[in-house]
């Protein structure tokens, strides 16, 4: 089943914006979207499924874009249910996920980080996501939080609720996917 990660340098960067980008612009891969969420000392860990689209909640968003199955998974103390996700994720063909938790999933197809603003301080788990991470993302049109000598590439993107089709073409050849599609 090909797996998408994106992750992001910090709240509100886009994240949600791009996975729902995303899934848009790749409407046959039916997609099912995974948020997860962390809290500490929460017990008990939990994965819950959106039923109604809209844009009151980021798993609505998922669904308002167009995916098949929007789950929103709560992660206590870093621990990911695992067994619970994949008990709800079944045999659901397309996942997407949203978390910088990359270490937690198994062999992702692709891994994508979100680099936003440069007036928001890092989260700690961002410089392992970037390590794993197959290309960068940048929302806006500044590059300085990006280093010449990244070796993924790097795609702009002016408006987070748009893919570029550079980044499109890279998504299709990275999850075989036919130009003729979509």
């Amino acid at each position: 089943m090909p797996t998408v990660v994106v992750g992001g340098n910090a709240r509100d960067v886009g994240k949600t914006s791009l996975i729902c980008s995303l899934i848009a612009a790749l409407p046959e891969c039916s997609w099912t979207a995974v948020k997860i969420t962390s809290h500490d000392h929460c017990k008990p860990a939990s994965v819950w499924e959106e039923s109604q689209a809209g844009q009151r909640t980021d798993t609505a968003r998922f669904l308002a874009a167009g995916a098949r199955r929007a789950l929103l998974v709560t992660a206590c103390d870093g621990k990911v249910p695992m067994a619970e996700l994949r008990g709800a994720v079944g045999a659901d063909d397309w996942l997407i996920f949203e978390t910088n938790q990359v270490h937690s999933l198994h062999k992702p197809d692709v891994v994508l980080a979100l680099i936003g603003s440069e007036t928001t301080e890092s989260k700690p788990s961002f410089e392992a996501m970037v390590r794993r991470a197959d290309a960068l993302v940048h929302a806006g049109s500044r590059l300085t939080l990006i280093r010449k000598d990244d070796p993924q590439p790097v795609f702009v993107l002016p408006d987070i609720h748009r893919i570029t089709p550079e980044l499109l073409i890279w998504m299709r050849a990275r999850l075989n996917l036919s130009r003729s599609t979509g």
